[in-house]
């Protein structure tokens, strides 16, 4: 077993597609991660599973992997309390985690804008051009850019769950880039596409940063570290332009009554 647990987990879930389904009965998403390039022993620590659920989990994988083999099932003792299924962020974290709410709203609104504006039009035009200006200027150097300028200096930047969060993030910045182009060249199936890839992959990166990431940097990080953490952020927000996060903020504020307004016309 010891050779699998160093294995990346997509190779484990390509031959052993069983192991996928029984990842995701533990809330472990590995199945759609884009990379899939951590190794099993780490996806179980960074998880930080119960000792009760993790004994488990690895048993099932381990018969998965090896049927054949007569595999004693672990005895241990249930956990006598549920564990707090409600995340407890640090100040830094919870500031994160409260940016994501905002672009939430701009992907929760994608079908929309695909459903009822006219692409071809300006007026529909520059609603897109907006919505990626929110995503250029709030979710990438607002947001994103605290995460790789900031963040991921409290971590080990060659981990492989830092890597997918970068790799996200220039999967996000290709699909803004299309976009832009497909705008110029009147080309509405490329917006499409684009909106729908964007939107269903930071839906998934807001995830895991969300349930796995965040929560798995703030057991790492020592009080003092937080209070670092949290007057880099407030340096990194002192530099930004105001007006434009502001401009971003009423972006969103006002998208729904545009959308509606295109829904009536």
């Amino acid at each position: 077993m010891e050779r699998y647990l160093n294995t990346p987990i997509k190779e484990i879930i390509t031959s052993f597609p069983e192991v996928g389904k029984i990842l995701e009965e533990y809330s472990i998403g590995c199945v759609p991660c884009t990379l899939g390039s951590c190794l099993l022993k780490d996806i179980v620590a960074i998880h930080n599973l119960a000792e009760d659920k993790e004994l488990e989990l690895m048993y099932r994988i381990e018969k998965t992997i090896y049927p054949e083999r007569d595999i004693k099932k672990p005895v241990f003792k249930a956990s006598k309390k549920e564990p707090d299924k409600e995340i407890r962020y640090s100040p830094p974290m919870k500031r994160l985690v409260d940016e994501h709410t905002l672009i939430k709203k701009w992907i929760g609104r994608i079908p929309q804008v695909i459903e009822n504006v006219d692409i071809e039009s300006e007026s529909g035009s520059q609603l897109i051009l907006d919505g990626l200006d929110f995503i250029r200027f709030y979710a990438d150097k607002f947001h994103h850019a605290k995460e790789e300028d900031i963040l991921f200096d409290y971590t080990d930047k060659n981990l492989d769950i830092i890597r997918t969060i970068l790799a996200d993030h220039e999967a996000a910045r290709g699909h803004v880039k299309e976009m832009l182009k497909a705008i110029g060249e009147k080309d509405t199936n490329a917006i499409i596409g684009h909106l729908c890839a964007y939107k269903d992959l930071l839906t998934e990166h807001i995830k895991k940063e969300d349930e796995i990431l965040y929560p798995w940097i703030d057991r790492g990080l020592s009080t003092t570290q937080v209070g670092e953490l949290f007057a880099k952020f407030n340096e990194a927000e002192e530099k930004m332009d105001k007006g434009v996060i502001e401009k971003c903020q009423k972006f969103i504020a006002e998208a729904e009554q545009r959308i509606e307004n295109f829904h009536r016309s």
